[in-house]
């Protein structure tokens, strides 16, 4: 039997490798974000409050009906020597119409995907900077980030390569203004 000569692994298709292969114990999960794998623990009672608080929100007032994920893996571009990102957004919203999640593997592409939310937890800096950078860089629209550090909410948009080119951050507490295609003001009074 005559052995046959594989390529190497490239170290960007080992980690892919390894993070896909990660069995991560019940309850966290395990995203490749900017060539880092990063695991979370279960979120606590107020990161799920602010996560169906805004969800209800969007449901109920958007002015296109919107489908939505919660923890759903997306597969998105990414830059540099990094493999593909592997993140899984604290929600996901997309037109009902399009029905991108129907059918949908455990890893998606984001099309369609018209916003994405996090809410920050033990790693914030990841939902500030590389996942704002992921996001952008994929080419979704809007980004709604609900800092707790920070008491603030930031909605990001217009993305350009790396990063969003605009974006409006309020204090728990005031009404910020989602731009179409959900057209409503987010109420964070019960943020508070």
């Amino acid at each position: 039997m005559t052995a046959m000569a594989h390529e190497p692994l490239t170290q960007e298709e080992v980690l892919l490798e390894g993070f896909l292969a990660l069995d991560t114990p019940e309850g966290f999960r395990a995203e490749l974000v900017e060539g880092e794998i990063v695991v979370t623990p279960p979120p606590d009672g107020d990161h799920e409050k602010y996560t169906s608080r805004i969800v209800r929100q969007v449901i109920r007032r958007s002015r296109t009906d919107m489908d939505f994920s919660g923890n759903k893996g997306l597969k998105l571009r990414s830059g540099g020597v990094c493999p593909k990102n592997h993140v899984v957004p604290d929600a996901t919203f997309a037109p009902l119409d399009l029905d991108v999640f129907g059918s949908a593997g455990p890893w998606m592409p984001c099309d369609g995907i018209a916003m994405m939310l996090e809410v920050t937890s033990t790693k914030p800096t990841a939902d500030r900077e590389a996942k704002r950078r992921c996001y952008a860089r994929a080419g979704i629209p809007h980004y709604l980030l609900v800092d707790r550090d920070t008491s603030q909410v930031t909605i990001f948009g217009d993305p350009r390569r790396d990063d969003y080119r605009e974006h409006t951050t309020l204090p728990f507490g005031k009404s910020l203004t989602l731009p179409e295609p959900f057209g409503f003001d987010l109420e964070t009074a019960d943020f508070l």
